[in-house]
């Protein structure tokens, strides 16, 4: 179309960049229809879970204080949980993060004298110091919870033999992180995960099982939840939010570890009961609906990015070619001025903040400099258009969101301008 590819040019994309764009796209358009059917299937799981729990004008109607008898925040959680197919679910606003979420989750099942075993590796960054692997005040070895890993083998599979060795009458929880953090490892399918649990409490039948199921929602029609895991755990300015919950966190599971993270989140005895959702549940119930849709234009934009930088020489993870199983594109790009260029393309294709620049710095939680992209209407979002990564090698940066595709294609077309532009590419 003539006048989107003189809109484009106005914003700074090239014809050669968005004609290389173009051809990528050719070939990817039996994935994308694949990737419209999976929607298709979650947009009619969560609507039927809705219509199931009755949801009503009444489920929006702003509660403060205590929360006593929150009817909205109540029906919210049973969406959730049928939705997830578990007996029972925390969705709140006062979890502030994905990681918070998992803080609570492993601290209310874990008490001092137990272990906790990470099977596919290091956890990511943020989440060490709340194990102890760093050390933090406040973590999990401070109260006297052990810790213990099983490093994936060399082809990013599990171990197996090392898992059946690690796992001993000390562990209580094991935890799967099911996308790939700030590894360029691949992530995990739901089949791997339900074939990974089922080995694990084949060993040891009362283990419990967290899955970190953080940018995995709505990629497949199952969850964790379906294939054996005690807890599913996430965002909700990750997918399962669909760009408009401005804060929030969930936890899906058995009847118990819920309510075990109910009175860690607030207080023994309390639980459920209190917490107001402050005028929030409209966002909460509107971006859970959206959520499939949303993040089907999300995984489009992380393809697409794969199909235009591998053919240029970048390592992709996933590949060009391979199934997803996250929204995440991983792209290895050699050297801090690559990520750098790269995420000013991106900041520079949002819809906030567009006229910023993103440079590395310290970020709370991280070891080493980190660089983000982020022009979002939430800060933080992460399903909303963004990129970030740390500054070691092998400098791979880390890219994600797009409330649809259209803004994701404009990202990731932005962020090769970008590279042109710094002499970093060659079309």
């Amino acid at each position: 179309m003539k006048e989107l590819l003189e809109l484009y040019q106005e914003m700074g994309i090239s014809p050669a960049v968005y004609a290389y764009g173009e051809r990528a796209l050719e070939s990817l358009k039996d994935r994308f229809a694949a990737i419209d059917q999976v929607a298709e299937y979650n947009q009619a799981k969560v609507l039927r879970a809705m219509q199931k729990n009755k949801v009503s004008a009444a489920c929006f109607v702003p509660t403060s204080g205590y929360g006593y008898d929150d009817f909205g925040r109540d029906t919210l959680e049973r969406v959730y949980a049928d939705v997830f197919h578990t007996e029972s679910a925390l969705v709140r606003p006062q979890i502030t993060c994905g990681t918070h979420a998992l803080t609570v989750a492993l601290s209310a099942n874990l008490l001092p004298g137990d272990e906790l075993l990470s099977p596919v590796g290091m956890p990511y960054d943020t989440l060490q110091e709340v194990i102890g692997i760093r050390k933090s005040p406040c973590s999990l070895a401070e109260y006297g919870v052990s810790y213990r890993q099983v490093d994936l083998l060399s082809d990013g599979t599990f171990d197996y033999e090392g898992i059946r060795k690690a796992i001993n009458s000390k562990t209580k929880l094991i935890t799967i992180q099911r996308s790939k953090g700030y590894a360029t490892r691949p992530t995990f399918s739901v089949t791997q995960i339900g074939e990974l649990i089922a080995f694990c409490k084949g060993l040891k039948p009362d283990v419990l099982v967290m899955v970190d199921n953080c940018y995995g929602e709505f990629v497949e029609t199952i969850e964790p939840s379906d294939v054996g895991a005690d807890m599913t755990v996430g965002s909700l300015i990750k997918n399962p939010g669909g760009g408009l919950a401005p804060i929030g966190g969930y936890i899906c599971g058995t009847r118990e570890c819920v309510e075990r993270c109910a009175y860690r989140l607030s207080a023994p005895g309390l639980g459920k009961e209190v917490g107001a959702n402050l005028g929030l549940m409209t966002s909460l119930y509107q971006g859970f609906f959206l959520a499939p849709t949303v993040t089907a234009g999300a995984e489009k934009g992380a393809i697409f990015a794969a199909n235009l930088y591998e053919p240029l020489g970048f390592r992709c993870v996933p590949n060009a070619a391979e199934s997803r199983h996250d929204i995440i594109q991983a792209v290895e790009l050699g050297s801090e001025a690559g990520m750098i260029a790269f995420c000013k393309g991106i900041q520079a294709a949002a819809p906030v903040d567009s006229f910023a620049t993103p440079y590395p710095g310290d970020m709370p939680g991280y070891e080493d400099k980190v660089i983000m992209a982020a022009g979002a209407f939430v800060q933080g979002s992460s399903i909303e258009l963004s990129a970030d990564g740390p500054i070691r090698p092998p400098y791979a940066v880390y890219f994600q969101g797009g409330l649809t595709w259209y803004n994701a294609k404009l990202g990731i077309l932005m962020s090769l301008q970008k590279m042109v532009d710094a002499g970093l590419v060659k079309l």
